[in-house]
């Protein structure tokens, strides 16, 4: 859950960064950074924050340069401290080089712990630190097959962008966890998590890193490697990345997500064809899928629970009372469209309960009469150990209850997901090349259980 980008031979790239940043901000609102290669070493500024608040212009002025990387985070491995945002830089050997990186490796732990035994002092919480340190011990061999051996000793997740110089590479995991798109801006080159960031600053798409690659982009132009085997690369795209978290006007894993989001909301009108007064999201999770409702079934799309774009960081408050005025700061109802009416609500998933349910409770208070809530995807049963910020299977609602014991908990009249058959439908094609660890508990590496937020944690 973090979003990267950089960008090769073109003038004022800080600048560039700051506004693709900008554009993948959903990805991360921890934490925001950037690091220029200004022709003789790396600069970097970063700190807590959204991008808004960490840049100026004043800055972004003290950040010349024509290479840059940059990231905008929402920690799933190390906590949100100041030490732990990135891009993370170091000196060696009269060289410096800085990383962002997407994703989350489940060998982390191990991995630190055989360096630490061997003299390596870590400064950080992070896995991404690990990539570091493994890059950094085999650099003697040459970067490229560093950045190899490195990419077989770790496992999971990770998109990666590593500033060495004057030089940008770019290395994806064999599984394709995370997206990784390249692209072209004034005979430069460009890379994003999403395409939703080339759109802004004009870049032509050209193609996603592919699963397993190494790009070196250098004052020569583009080079690639591939160092495993065919049968090693074995796609396995996050699912979840097409139900919520990518933008809906991104490019991922080639494929647009606006229409696979509406695609998912017609499978449920197919598996779950339902008569009521109209149809509504909570947005905006919710949006697309119910657009994608209202077409199949006919029936009228209502924005009638209106969002709060202004609600910043809440406090938790210590009264109950105070802690439901922080809810509704969000989301609020439009109580003269709703009052008296059957309603079919659509959102994208059901993690722990809570917040459906308070958002449930105030549909109801609204006066409607019946509420009908939909799921554009199956239950969320198993967490995620690859960069989407799932809770252990403890906290996860679907993983203890029935759907009738969830039902009478969310106090509605229909609770319907939609079957994993349905969702690899709305996808097409890529149908066997997506992660459903989630859903299913059969995860494409193999994991352990006992994994930690904070690798360092004894």
């Amino acid at each position: 859950m973090c979003g990267l980008f950089g960008i090769f031979g073109v003038k004022e790239a800080a600048n560039y960064t700051y506004f693709g940043l900008y554009s993948l901000q959903h990805r991360g609102q921890e934490s925001a950074g950037i690091a220029v290669y200004n022709g003789k070493k790396i600069k970097e500024w970063k700190n807590i924050g959204l991008v808004n608040e960490v840049f100026n212009e004043e800055i972004l002025k003290n950040l010349p340069g024509e290479i840059a990387i940059g990231h905008v985070r929402y920690s799933t491995t190390g906590s949100a401290i100041l030490q732990n945002v990135q891009p993370f830089c170091i000196n060696f050997a009269k060289k410096t080089m800085a990383i962002v990186h997407n994703g989350n490796l489940v060998n982390a732990y191990s991995i630190r712990c055989n360096l630490e035994e061997e003299g390596h002092i870590f400064q950080t919480t992070m896995d991404s630190e690990v990539i570091v340190h493994l890059i950094v011990r085999n650099l003697k061999k040459g970067l490229v097959e560093a950045i190899a051996e490195t990419m077989k000793q770790i496992k999971g997740a990770y998109s990666v962008l590593l500033l060495y110089d004057d030089i940008l590479i770019a290395f994806r995991d064999p599984w394709g966890f995370r997206p990784l798109a390249l692209g072209m801006l004034n005979g430069g080159y460009v890379l994003a998590s999403e395409t939703c960031a080339f759109d802004l600053i004009g870049v032509q798409y050209l193609r996603d890193i592919e699963p397993g690659e190494i790009l070196v982009i250098n004052k020569d132009g583009l080079t690639s490697y591939y160092p495993f085997k065919k049968e090693k690369i074995n796609k396995s795209f996050c699912i979840f990345e097409f139900i919520y978290f990518a933008r809906p006007d991104s490019y991922i894993f080639q494929k647009s997500v606006y229409p696979v989001r509406k695609n998912l909301g017609k499978n449920l009108y197919k598996e779950c064809p339902l008569e009521a007064d109209f149809v509504m999201p909570f947005p905006d999770s919710g949006n697309y899928a119910a657009i994608g409702y209202s077409q199949a079934s006919g029936l009228p799309l209502e924005l009638c629970m209106i969002r709060n774009h202004y609600v910043g960081r809440t406090f938790i408050q210590p009264s109950q009372r105070l802690r439901d005025i922080s809810v509704k700061m969000k989301l609020n109802p439009v109580k003269e469209i709703i009052k008296g009416k059957e309603v079919i609500v659509i959102d994208d998933s059901l993690v722990r309960g809570t917040t459906s349910r308070n958002r449930l409770k105030s549909i109801k208070e609204a006066g409607a009469k019946k509420i009908h809530f939909l799921l554009s995807c199956p239950p969320l049963k198993f967490p995620c150990f690859f960069g989407i910020d799932f809770p252990s299977s403890s906290e996860l609602i679907a993983a203890k209850h029935s759907v009738e014991e969830i039902r009478k908990y969310l106090d509605i009249n229909t609770l319907y997901y939609l079957s994993i058959e349905g969702l690899l439908d709305a996808i097409g094609d890529l149908r066997n090349k997506v992660c459903l660890a989630c859903f299913t508990g059969e995860y494409p590496v193999e994991v352990d259980f006992s994994f930690r937020k904070n690798i360092a944690e004894v």
